[in-house]
């Protein structure tokens, strides 16, 4: 995400600041700082009175209500997007739950008496038969030979029984057959599923490893316990008819659902009536400085100093491993997905870096690990009901560089300027830029085919619909004609894999490089299932804004109306990441040890926007007005990020504006985001609405007679020469010098990613979706030299194409 440049509007043009007359030039954080916050409060079980949640959604009904007479709806208020035109009244279950019709007084469903086994089968309330009282009999026999047997056998008999019971579970836990389908029966005799966990913690798995037996079939809905794969337990809260559920033994056969409005992953996604409401997990598994500040602290003598994650790898030495695991391990949790869940949010957009899938040459990141809690997290969020857009954050060679506050105006200074720590190795860049961009180009278009090969299987496709190419690529430093060259090989590798339509593959989403996303109509127009990514913040522009949340909330309404627009040209529009932020405070926000614009330009002092906790019920409101246009405007979006780890420095959680979760906690967040339908309206600021309806192609929706979609024949011969013919802007090459760069060979060993470990007998696929993919990877070739993969843009261009030494 670009903590350090200025992103484009987009609707193409510079944001417009709405009722400038009204805007208070004096304002200055300090106002902030009234009086102390209230303590946390838990998330709320229902809505504010009198206040009614808006859905964006057309929803279906899922039978019939929970309470055989709800309340009537007819006084409720009706609240609709500012920009949709479709119906956003709450269906009755959206409030009330639902159950199915065949159920009677005597039933109920089974997350609303906790956890259990059987996955949301009905479960029959026993009341008991009334029987007659008998005579009061003793239990004690008065035969002394009888009580002889009762004193000694008894216990010997159950001492038996118990160890058979034992040897029952045991042995029905290791040799489980996966025979059994995807039935609620299939689960295995002897195994708890009351809480998620329980029994013994290891057992072998097909693979020889050990098996974690804390993960147990079960499901739930709100107040039931979890208990995590660490053996840890919580209570699940959901107030809005959440629910979990999960069975190793048959992984796919069962999901979670997020809330009642939302689909579980059982369900169809019905773009055009369901909304993402989302929340990035940055810092986790691609680090961040001012996300995870305590991890590189303690690295601020070292060298070399930690600034991002090459030099934080590098600083760590010996102790990679183990502090890198340490990390993945404890920042994000299991039980942040449930919460995230309970906070009315339906999708989850997570980071990945090309060192999860491999690294090369001394490079120093911990290679593969991170993999192995991106698995985590699919098992996570199958089991809440979440879906995962995966975003290709790091590129070998980077994708972005990081001028403080990027304008159009600054362009020419860019290529010198330090790379965004976000994307590995602060830099220049060097993808699709200078003499290694083709190379890197190249390992990153590999790097993506092991990823949707793995996330194109069945049983993960359902809970990874959405793939990001590169995030935040700096196109005006690669230029739009190069980056559209990738996008369509991007393109073609993707779907050479996936085949064509809807749920073959996952949605593919491009980010618009700062150009604004009505840029991008006509782009491989007829194409299946391609997106665009949008980033707006307005927190780094030069001129730094001194108005409050409130004044700027007008500014955010405005992109409304074009994302409207392209949505109706174009296709899907994703709001891949936002703030609060308005100004660039925050501890580390610019990078590690900078000193924010806001106080360098004399705007205001950052202190009152830091000390989160001397926030007044004034300050909130007007953080509040921001985050409900924004999430009015973008419609479909995802908030960066969940949370912010500790300062050791500070001492307490910094950057507020990024942190989702305490701002659920605190009380600038709304507890439920389906309030924000209709804010914009309410506040003035309308555009051009959207019907809900988005081109077939866009959603992968083809003549039944049609294999493969065809994209418009001027575009494919627009952007199909591959690699491209000129590079630059400064330093730029010619076709006949890009001839010469150095280049990768397709003669490697494919990279299949690891499956999770998982129970004996239990089939989980072998990580490579499609079987006649079979080409060679894009590897070095032998006997080659190769620049600094991060560093050649001053290099010389090769006088002869080195066609290696084998």
């Amino acid at each position: 995400m670009p903590r350090n440049t200025h992103s484009s509007n987009p609707v193409i043009s510079s944001p417009v600041y709405h009722n400038r007359s009204a805007r208070s030039s004096s304002f200055s954080f300090e106002a902030w700082r009234y009086a102390p916050s209230p303590s946390s409060e838990e998330l709320p079980q229902e809505l504010p009175a009198g206040a009614m949640p808006a859905a964006a959604d057309t929803f279906s009904v899922r039978q019939s209500s929970l309470y055989s007479q709800p309340p009537s709806m007819s006084s409720s208020p009706r609240m609709n997007s500012s920009f949709s035109r479709r119906d956003n009244q709450l269906e009755k279950d959206d409030l009330f739950g639902s159950v199915p019709t065949h159920f009677n007084s005597s039933t109920r469903l089974a997350y609303e008496a906790g956890p259990h086994n059987d996955y949301m089968t009905p479960q029959p309330l026993s009341y008991g038969r009334s029987r007659s009282k008998e005579p009061t009999r003793s239990c004690i026999p008065t035969n002394p030979t009888k009580r002889r047997l009762l004193f000694f056998g008894v216990p010997i008999l159950l001492v038996i029984v118990a160890a058979a019971i034992i040897g029952g579970v045991v042995g029905s836990q290791k040799h489980h057959s996966s025979d059994n389908g995807s039935s609620i029966g299939a689960i295995p005799s002897g195994t708890s599923g009351t809480s998620g966990g329980g029994g013994s913690n290891s057992t072998s798995d097909t693979n020889g490893n050990t098996w974690n037996t804390f993960i147990q079939p079960g499901s739930g809905g709100n107040g039931s316990i979890v208990a995590t794969d660490l053996g840890v337990n919580f209570t699940y809260l959901n107030a809005f008819g959440g629910t979990w559920a999960q069975n190793p033994y048959d992984p796919y056969s069962v999901s979670g659902q997020a809330q009642s409005w939302s689909p579980s992953l059982l369900e169809d996604w019905v773009w055009g009536e369901h909304i993402v409401r989302g929340v990035n997990i940055g810092g986790w598994l691609v680090t961040e400085p001012f996300i995870v500040p305590s991890l590189y602290e303690k690295y601020q003598t070292s060298t070399p100093k930690a600034i991002d994650e090459y030099t934080l790898s590098q600083a760590m030495g010996d102790n990679l491993a183990t502090e890198m695991e340490e990390h993945y391990k404890t920042f994000v949790t299991e039980e942040d997905f449930a919460l995230i869940a309970g906070a009315g949010l339906n999708y989850v957009r997570i980071a990945l870096g090309y060192w999860a899938v491999e690294t090369i040459d001394g490079e120093p990141y911990l290679a593969k690990v991170s993999w192995n809690y991106f698995l985590k997290a699919i098992d996570w969020a199958r089991k809440y009901g979440l879906r995962l857009l995966i975003d290709f954050h790091a590129l070998p060679g980077k994708s972005n560089s990081s001028l403080k506050h990027f304008t159009q105006l600054t362009l020419s200074m860019i290529g010198s300027q330090n790379g965004w720590n976000h994307s590995g190795k602060t830099g220049s860049v060097n993808w699709l830029y200078g003499v290694m961009g083709v190379a890197n180009a190249q390992r990153s278009l590999e790097t993506l085919r092991s990823i949707v090969e793995y996330i194109s299987q069945d049983g993960i496709k359902q809970v990874a619909p959405m793939i990001g190419l590169v995030n935040e690529v700096q196109g005006k430093i690669v230029g739009q004609d190069v980056l559209t060259a990738f996008y369509y090989q991007a393109y073609e590798l993707v779907r050479g894999i996936t085949g064509y339509g809807a749920g073959n593959g996952p949605i593919i989403l491009l980010h618009e490089g700062f150009y604004g996303i009505a840029a991008w109509n006509g782009f491989l127009a007829g194409a299946d299932r391609i997106g665009l990514d949008q980033h707006p913040y307005l927190a780094f522009p030069v001129t730094q804004i001194p108005d409050n949340h409130t004044v700027q909330a007008h500014t955010v309404c405005g992109w409304g109306g074009g994302t409207n627009d392209t949505s109706t040209s174009y296709g899907i529009i994703i709001g891949g990441e936002w703030s609060n932020a308005i100004n660039d405070c925050g501890y580390w926000l610019n990078g590690v040890d900078s000193t924010p614009q806001f106080e360098l330009t004399g705007t205001g002092n950052c202190t009152g926007v830091e000390e989160w906790f001397n926030y007044s019920d004034e300050a909130k409101q007007s953080i509040m007005d921001y985050t409900l246009a924004n999430m009015d405007a973008l419609q479909n979006y995802f908030f960066w990020t969940w949370k912010i780890g500790n300062s050791t420095v500070k001492g307490y959680p910094t950057s507020p504006m990024w942190h989702y979760k305490l701002g659920l906690e605190q009380g600038w967040m709304p507890k439920d985001p389906r309030v924000a339908g209709g804010h914009c309206q309410n506040i003035g600021v309308g555009g051009n609405q959207f019907a809900g309806t988005y081109p077939a192609s866009a959603v992968g929706s083809f003549p039944i007679d049609v294999a493969t979609p065809t994209i418009d024949p001027t575009q494919v011969a627009s952007h199909s020469v591959w690699p491209p013919t000129a590079l630059g802007p400064s330093p730029s090459y010619s076709a006949a010098q890009i001839t010469l760069f150095p280049t990768l060979t397709q003669t490697g060993t494919r990279n299949v990613l690891a499956t999770p470990t998982h129970p004996s007998n239990v089939t989980l696929g072998g990580g490579w979706a499609n079987a006649a993919d079979a080409t060679g990877a894009w590897v070095r070739v032998a006997g080659c030299e190769y620049p600094d993969e991060y560093d050649a843009n001053t290099a010389a261009v090769p006088t002869a194409q080195c066609t290696g030494s084998l």
